[in-house]
């Protein structure tokens, strides 16, 4: 959104005692109070419901307009790696706390930034199945949180980690955070990356950050991985969030009046640092793919790959799915990905699961990708 996406990593629990708060209910606008009751209990199951479809109206929006007021985050509040999303929940787009509903998010990200219905789609539910509480449908944009609900015992590869989680849909070469390896803080932002993506902007890119800057700035990313990180990855989901970061700040950051691919520096600034719509910004023109992260690609073509014993090693994984096999990337996340964390699910979260994989696969059927059933076929 990870930019978005940019945007993704573990993640199922059981369900606890009832409570008189709706499991699947948006968290956003609770007082802190009603918020506490909320999460003191998620209730009896429910399937999570669907994402929702397209906007109704998909054009220029003012969208840091009175009913979303900035607000920066209070004590207790979840913010992650995706400035996106922290923006999104400072705007109260999504909730301010920074737990929320994977549908709910999809809805943000598109009232908000005019992503596109997939793209949202695509972005949510491969980072949520594998970082959200699948049984209570929540899922922290930051940091592993008891308010998602407990962890299963009965899957101990599930983490229910928060998109922090490292080497999921969150990895390496970002461009405004450090690598996991540097110390573990993924989500700070970091001016000395910054600084950095502020030059290509300038060599490159006339002083603006477009489609050719973002070339070169996510080439000398993944350099600098590989030159100092010994533990360098970038493989799928990472490799299509690392791209899918490098366009979307120029597909969804862009004031949609302006509407020319050119992202000014100071708003670039205001969405990586502060998290914070740009004064009267109006949200793109139209629903936005990331679909010229081939674009970009193409400038510097990388493989899937990571060192394998140490700096500078960097080695082509054959197995791992290319940038451009959007259908095998859908199968890899969830025959590998997933199946890794769930590999023997039952019940409520079995049946949480065949629904999440179908609402995954939603977002990929208009690319002619093929729907598959690793844990049996969804049943509406």
């Amino acid at each position: 959104m990870v930019g978005f996406l940019s945007f993704v990593t573990l993640a199922i629990a059981l369900a606890a005692p009832a409570t008189a708060f709706p499991a699947h209910g948006s968290l956003a606008g609770l007082s802190r109070q009603e918020l506490d009751d909320a999460m003191s209990g998620f209730g009896e199951y429910k399937r999570p419901p669907p994402p929702p479809g397209p906007l109704e109206y998909g054009g220029v929006k003012l969208v840091n307009d009175a009913d979303h007021p900035f607000i920066a985050p209070g004590e207790g509040d979840i913010r992650g790696p995706c400035p996106a999303l922290n923006t999104l929940a400072n705007h109260g787009y999504i909730s301010r706390n920074g737990i929320e509903s994977p549908s709910n998010i999809v809805r943000g990200a598109m009232e908000g930034f005019n992503m596109n219905n997939d793209l949202s789609k695509f972005t949510c539910y491969a980072a949520f199945m594998v970082n959200g509480n699948l049984i209570t449908d929540l899922v922290s944009i930051g940091e592993k949180s008891p308010k998602t609900g407990p962890d299963p015992k009965e899957q101990p590869m599930a983490t229910i980690g928060g998109l922090n989680t490292h080497n999921v849909f969150e990895g390496d070469s970002s461009m405004t955070r450090a690598d996991f390896y540097d110390g573990g803080d993924v989500e700070s932002f970091n001016e000395t990356l910054f600084q950095g993506f502020i030059e290509y902007s300038n060599r490159f890119g006339g002083g603006r950050y477009n489609l050719t800057a973002a070339g070169e700035f996510r080439l000398k990313r993944i350099q600098d991985g590989v030159q100092h990180n010994p533990t360098f990855t970038i493989v799928a989901p990472r490799l299509f969030s690392a791209y899918s970061e490098a366009v979307n700040p120029i597909n969804m950051w862009v004031d949609g009046r302006q509407d020319d691919g050119q992202l000014r520096l100071d708003h670039a600034r205001s969405f990586f640092e502060a998290a914070r719509f740009p004064d009267d910004f109006h949200r793109a023109a139209r629903p936005m793919s990331a679909d010229n992260e081939a674009v970009v690609h193409a400038i510097h073509p990388i493989e899937p790959g990571a060192n394998i014993a140490g700096v500078n090693t960097y080695t082509v994984d054959r197995n791992a799915p290319r940038l451009d096999d959007k259908c095998g990337i859908f199968e890899y996340h969830v025959n590998h990905t997933l199946r890794t964390l769930y590999p023997n699910p039952t019940g409520n979260l079995l049946d949480a699961i065949r629904a999440n994989i179908h609402y995954f696969y939603t977002a990929m059927e208009a690319r002619g990708c093929t729907e598959i059933f690793p844990y049996g076929r969804f049943e509406d």
